[in-house]
């Protein structure tokens, strides 16, 4: 069964995307730590990071650092933060995170409820970045 990073891929549910290319894709985190909030993937499904061959996981962390300079360009911050967690969606994805204090990249902490309009605005401006 395809996961929910797959169906954004093939464009069978709807996200803010970012930036693509033929192998990678970045979109906001419908359920974000902050504003902001990116999820990079690569368009091949795989669930574990460090099963991606190397050549992919470099391309995967070049493609992350392009989205990463266009946020920090686009998004009031100190710097952009990185996580690889893996245990939420069984699909390889790494998070981008703006962070103004170490709090911002707490995992436990609720997530933001954006509205529409916000993360459309928010998209709009990452995307400005490049």
């Amino acid at each position: 069964m395809a996961s929910i990073f797959t169906k954004i891929i093939n464009r069978e549910i709807p996200a803010q995307i970012v930036a693509e290319d033929e192998n990678y894709i970045a979109f906001l985190d419908i359920m974000p730590l902050v504003k902001g909030h990116v999820l990079v993937v690569p368009k091949q499904e795989l669930s574990y990071i460090f099963d991606m061959e190397p050549d992919a996981l470099a391309g995967l962390h070049l493609f992350a650092q392009k989205v990463a300079k266009a946020m920090d360009k686009t998004i009031k911050c100190t710097r952009i933060g990185v996580a690889v967690i893996g245990l939420e969606v069984p699909h390889v994805h790494v998070h981008l995170v703006p962070l103004r204090t170490m709090d911002d990249i707490n995992f436990t902490r609720p997530k933001l409820k954006l509205t529409p309009e916000e993360m459309a605005e928010t998209a709009d401006a990452v995307r400005s970045g490049f």
